[in-house]
């Protein structure tokens, strides 16, 4: 289905209807109003405006200009997502009693919500084998305890699991522990969420960042935005999108569900229109097609750009390898086969291609709608053709943006939390520690689940993040976190997998300072490579017994290593360890200064203003991305259905609600898809009539790994044959299928049975 806003008049029957058809808006005011008025209001003020990054999405605001303003100075560039996410540190601790007095069985049956409510994490806790709580224990103790976790074992045994909360500084140093000790196994959030994007992007343009900046951005007349709900996970992109709109500009969305928030978004920064005129206009153009068929609906742009002799064959020959190849694919592939595979027509994607040949400069922007796919990888190498093909990269206002969900997931990559390490980095750290680092590949966050099931892991170090809420096949995380000797979890409040996923002989839950309340200096990484100063801050903690992470690693660090070959006791001072980062990671030179300079910075050699790539030859490299088997298995395999039972086998969309980050919940329920509470379940109108079953019937979702019973169908404007539900809680029913490129989970086409 196609929904084009040029038409006032085009009202398909599975769009939401007016009122509904508009994002933000006066909920955003009233979510600032209340967290204002609320008696931690003076203090989250006092946050807001503090010199530090935002802790929310990759595309926050903050550092060095101000908590309000991005990267090229604007003002009041804060989000609601940044609000909830301040107040959720600003709670109180924990209190004792909760811990003393609940047993670990009662703490699991608290949904994410509810653990996030329970308040900061304020103390160290253990809990040892055989207890059923966890109790307090001293630092000295938990340092103890956690050397000898990383020194008992063989290096292969050792691993680590990282979120984008952190630092860079405390990144750099993570990874330098790991590899110290002689292990590669440097899982991290980002191999569940844009791995396909780091490895497709590297393949095609050798390098796995967005290529764009923002004033790159705000140049373009035109933006393709795949697979994204970012009014709920980037709303300041939002903004951006209304400029663009209102300069004239198109907007293509390609969306199996049509988001109300990119129709139309009420936007703070536009009050008049945003607010009081019923949000300002988001999409121009509104594709949606099959979960999964990506590549299809690229791959018909491509050959309606060919057939239309719209190919940019400046920029093809004289800056691609591999055309041939493709555009052999191109002309070889019929129209029948790319219209089955997506679902749209050959007249929709024709009328798609002449929008975006019409446009001077286009931006192709995607998330996680694109990654969490088999198939991911492909998806992004067909997005890189596409832009490639239609001469749309490698000047201003033109290229390709993944957008990153995590403040600073993208600077772990940067910092060498990866499995994928390359090259120049390895030399460099070679150099720094005078001796070869292992080539044992090491696990990523999938190998590494795997690896922990089989008993191949004994000890695991988290640096923030909830690993067991973030992987598919929940039952499978909490055994395979279960058989590892010693877990130790270093954050902020507590989360489900500080219940759930409980090591084999100890568990250690050791508090740190956030972003925000951090003693020292340190930096951040944007989605767009700028490089985010924090300035130092206090906790409202004043009794905590709070560590910096930057501290705790380099402390661990001299308990193992002792001064060689490094002063690993010096490595406490964030200065130094930004001397480090600058003599080893490529592009950040300009940290070495940062402290004397204040002067914020944009990772070299990533921003292509010119067809000139990070490759060996300077030029892209195009590949054939096949078009993915998009079949689905019937009732039988799920058991079937009873006599007299209703259902349909759906193709399950896992998504975060409005009211989400990552595994955090801050709100249970999500207003703009009316899924009023988390046991619910999207499904379209046509759906519901050929199948028998009824909207708001209570239904059992059957999947391949698990089941949920009591699950509200709410109808919606999804594509037909496809659902969604909300993750982490339907992570149960997936079994543990990925992208062989990257390792990165399918979380968005999961086939269950709907019945009922």
């Amino acid at each position: 289905m196609t929904l084009s806003t040029d038409d006032p008049t085009d009202n398909p029957t599975d769009a939401p209807p007016e009122d509904q058809r508009s994002g933000g808006g006066w909920p955003l005011i009233d979510g600032w109003a209340r967290a204002t008025v609320s008696p931690e209001g003076p203090r989250l003020w006092q946050t807001l405006i503090h010199r530090s990054a935002c802790l929310s999405c990759a595309w926050g605001t903050g550092g060095q200009n101000g908590g309000f303003r991005d990267e090229l100075g604007e003002p009041l560039q804060r989000c609601l997502k940044s609000v909830e996410a301040i107040a959720a540190e600003l709670q109180p601790a924990v209190d004792p009693g909760v811990f003393a007095g609940r047993s670990l069985a009662e703490l699991q049956q608290l949904d994410p919500a509810a653990c996030d409510r329970l308040g900061r994490l304020d103390r160290p806790l253990i809990r040892r084998q055989g207890s059923d709580h966890y109790v307090p224990l001293g630092w000295d103790e938990a340092m103890a305890l956690l050397a000898d976790a990383c020194r008992r074992p063989a290096p292969e045994r050792v691993a680590s699991y990282s979120s984008g909360r952190s630092s860079n500084e405390a990144a750099w140093l993570l990874q330098l522990l790991l590899r110290a000790l002689g292990s590669n196994n440097l899982a991290d959030c980002s191999d569940l969420c844009h791995a396909p994007s780091t490895v497709g992007l590297n393949r095609v343009f050798g390098s796995g960042t967005s290529m764009v900046n923002l004033e790159g951005l705000r140049q373009a007349d035109g933006v393709v935005l795949l697979g994204s709900n970012a009014p709920a996970n980037h709303p300041r992109l939002m903004n951006e999108l209304i400029r663009l709109r209102e300069r004239g500009g198109t907007v293509i969305v390609i969306n199996p569900v049509l988001e109300a928030g990119l129709l139309r978004f009420g936007s703070p920064a536009f009050p008049i229109r945003g607010l009081l005129g019923g949000g300002s206009p988001v999409a121009t153009l509104f594709l949606q097609p099959i979960p999964g068929s990506d590549v299809a609906v690229l791959l018909g742009i491509q050959k309606a750009l060919r057939e239309a002799d719209a190919i940019a064959w400046d920029v093809v020959r004289d800056h691609s390898d591999g055309w041939e190849a493709l555009i052999a694919q191109i002309d070889a592939t019929p129209w029948a086969a790319i219209t089955a595979c997506c679902g749209l027509s050959r007249e929709e994607l024709e009328h798609t291609a002449g929008r975006l040949a019409a446009c001077r400069a286009v931006v192709f922007a995607w998330a996680m709608g694109i990654t969490h796919h088999a198939n991911g990888t492909a998806n992004v190498q067909a997005i890189a053709n596409t832009a490639v093909l239609s001469g749309h990269v490698g000047r201003p206002g033109a290229g390709t943006m993944p957008i990153r969900g995590h403040s600073n997931v993208q600077g772990f990559g940067s910092m060498g939390v990866t499995v994928r390490l390359r090259e120049p980095m390895r030399l460099a750290l070679e150099q720094l520690l005078g001796r070869p680092l292992s080539r044992v590949q090491g696990y990523d966050t999938r190998a590494l689940i795997d690896a922990a099931d089989s008993g191949a892991i004994d000890s695991l170090l988290c640096l923030g993040g909830n690993l067991y809420g973030a992987n598919p096949d929940s039952g499978q995380a909490r055994r395979a976190l279960g058989q590892i000797d010693t877990v130790v979890y270093l954050a902020t409040k507590p989360n489900t997998g500080h219940f759930h996923g409980l090591g084999a002989r100890q568990t250690l839950l050791l508090p740190v300072f956030n972003r925000f309340e951090t003693p020292h200096r340190t930096t951040v990484e944007s989605g767009n490579n700028w490089v985010r100063l924090n300035e130092p801050g206090q906790t409202h903690l004043r009794s905590g017994q709070l560590r910096s992470e930057v501290t705790l690693l380099a402390d661990l660090a001299h308990r193992l290593f002792g001064d060689d070959p490094i002063e690993w006791q010096r490595l406490q001072e964030p200065e130094y360890v930004r001397q480090l980062i600058a003599r080893t990671v490529p592009g950040y030179g300009p940290i070495a200064d940062i402290d004397a300079t204040r002067r914020e910075f944009e990772v070299e050699g990533r921003v292509f203003a010119a067809p000139r790539f990070a490759t060996a030859s300077g030029r892209a490299r195009l590949a054939v991305t096949p078009l993915p088997q998009l079949t689905l298995p019937a009732a039988d395999h799920f058991g079937g259905l009873a006599p007299g039972e209703r259902g349909l086998v759906l193709s399950l969309i896992t998504a975060r609600s409005y009211g989400q980050h990552n595994t955090v919940v801050y709100k249970p329920g999500d207003s703009y898809r009316g899924m009023a509470h988390r046991q619910t379940i999207l499904m379209n109108p046509g759906d519901l009539a050929a199948s028998g079953l009824r909207a708001h019937q209570r239904v059992t979702v059957q999947g391949e790994a698990g089941r949920l019973d009591g699950i509200e169908i709410i109808p919606g404007s999804i594509r037909t044959g496809a659902a969604l539900m909300f993750y982490p809680e339907a992570n149960v029913l997936m079994r543990p299928l990925k992208d062989p490129e990257s390792g990165t989970p399918a979380f968005k086409r999961v086939p269950v049975l709907v019945r009922g």
